[in-house]
């Protein structure tokens, strides 16, 4: 097997995760998640986005969280910005309060885009194409996501023809990097890999990163199958933060300290610290009010505690 040496892992914690929460979490609890993880090892943090607060009023805080971080060298900040409006407040901040990287995102079912966001694929991409060249011109780094690139909860399965399809249009418009990402946790080995597959027709090895959630239990085995075509770059959720609205009893993001047990047992570099990781985890699940959604997580505090 050509298994990658070393991974990198975006944690979405603080954005993805967090983002449905229907308790608000204070701005500075939010910041302390982001120190922590840093801490930890973390040299990628999702850490909020600028969407309009009556839409996903737990990112109200944006500019607080941004203006609250002490940064360190070597550790990438990037935050969602659908649209110019959340650009332009982004970028509204001084300089050194900027994001590194921004994400936009799309759907691979046409489905999701309408119910999501209210317009067609090709209409969210021509939304996105003005923020992605604005972005670049500010020399900000792009990501797209690609949401229900396996599985969506309209349309049931989607083929990889669609992911294709969506991948094209975002190197169309300058998405420097995608990620494929199974919203809903219904993807197995065999559909991860063939939509990974598909986003590869379009962009390099190196460009491309996998995003799965655990609905069904196959997070890790997506992420090994993924491993094993040599993608080397995920996005993972301190604690198993997030869940999918549109997903009942989805357990949502596949957590940070599962993925980071699974890479070290294959000797697989990544930089992170699983204790302090787990501490970053247990410290926001404490605010919470509840256990952190990670197996190993849980083994590991037992093991602790006895």
């Amino acid at each position: 097997m050509n298994l990658p040496a070393k991974v990198k892992l975006v944690d979405v914690g603080p954005r993805d995760g967090l983002q449905n929460e229907k308790q608000m979490v204070p701005a500075e609890v939010k910041v302390g998640l982001v120190h922590r993880l840093q801490e930890a090892g973390l040299k990628e943090i999702e850490v909020t986005s600028f969407v309009s607060p009556k839409w996903v009023p737990q990112m109200g805080d944006n500019a607080q969280v941004m203006a609250g971080l002490e940064r360190r060298p070597g550790v990438r900040y990037s935050v969602l910005t659908p649209n110019m409006k959340g650009l332009e407040a982004a970028l509204a901040a001084p300089k050194e309060q900027w994001p590194h990287e921004i994400v936009v995102f799309g759907a691979a079912s046409e489905a999701f885009s309408q119910k999501n966001i209210n317009c067609s694929i090709a209409e969210s991409i021509e939304r996105f194409a003005p923020v992605v060249q604005a972005a670049r011109a500010a020399g900000i780094y792009v990501r797209g996501a690609m949401s229900c690139t396996v599985g969506c909860p309209y349309e049931g399965d989607i083929a990889p023809e669609r992911v294709g399809y969506l991948a094209g249009l975002m190197k169309g418009i300058g998405v420097q990097h995608i990620g494929v990402a199974d919203t809903i946790g219904v993807g197995t080995p065999g559909k991860v890999q063939r939509a990974v597959e598909a986003a590869l027709q379009h962009y390099d090895l190196n460009d491309v990163s996998g995003h799965f959630h655990d609905t069904y239990g196959q997070a890790l085995a997506n992420t090994l199958v993924c491993l094993q075509m040599g993608i080397w770059q995920f996005d993972t959720s301190v604690a198993g933060l997030g869940g999918c609205p549109y997903a009942k009893g989805a357990t949502g993001n596949v957590a940070t300290e599962d993925v980071v047990y699974l890479l070290h047992g294959m000797g697989i570099e990544t930089g992170i610290d699983l204790d302090k990781l787990i501490d970053a985890g247990q410290f926001i699940s404490d605010h919470l009010g509840r256990k952190p959604n990670s197996r190993a997580a849980t083994a590991l505090l037992n093991k602790r505690a006895g």
